[in-house]
């Protein structure tokens, strides 16, 4: 049975924007290697982290909330352990209550895109 999952992994700051693309690409080809549905994926940015990792104070978070067997999860994880690039990871599982809230707040998300006027430049 497929059980809903999130994931939010934190990259060294030291990427440059097409090393971290790959990166994260290489995650998502992973997932679907496996037969994962990706759901929805959300690229926060540079953040400043709230303590030193590695003696580095700001990283990449990247977001991807997928579907898959539980046994996918392990080999996932393992993929995070054995790339440098990445600092931490952390894997969760979601309940209905959270799939229904992550796909409110993306409809909201969505509506208040879309009721944004259109400005010339």
């Amino acid at each position: 049975m497929l059980k809903n999952y999130e994931t939010v992994f934190i990259m060294t700051p030291v990427l440059s924007d097409d090393q971290m693309k790959e990166a994260v690409g290489k995650f998502q080809k992973i997932l679907k290697d496996k037969g994962a549905e990706i759901v929805h994926e959300d690229h926060w940015g540079l953040r400043k982290l709230a303590y030193p990792i590695q003696k580095k104070t700001s990283g990449f978070y990247h977001l991807i909330e997928f579907k898959c067997e539980g046994t996918v999860i392990n080999d996932f994880e393992v993929a995070f352990k054995r790339d440098e690039r990445i600092l931490r990871f952390l894997t969760v599982a979601l309940d209905k209550h959270a799939v229904a809230y992550n796909e409110k707040k993306r409809l909201n998300k969505a509506a208040a895109v879309a009721a944004e006027p259109v400005t010339e430049a």
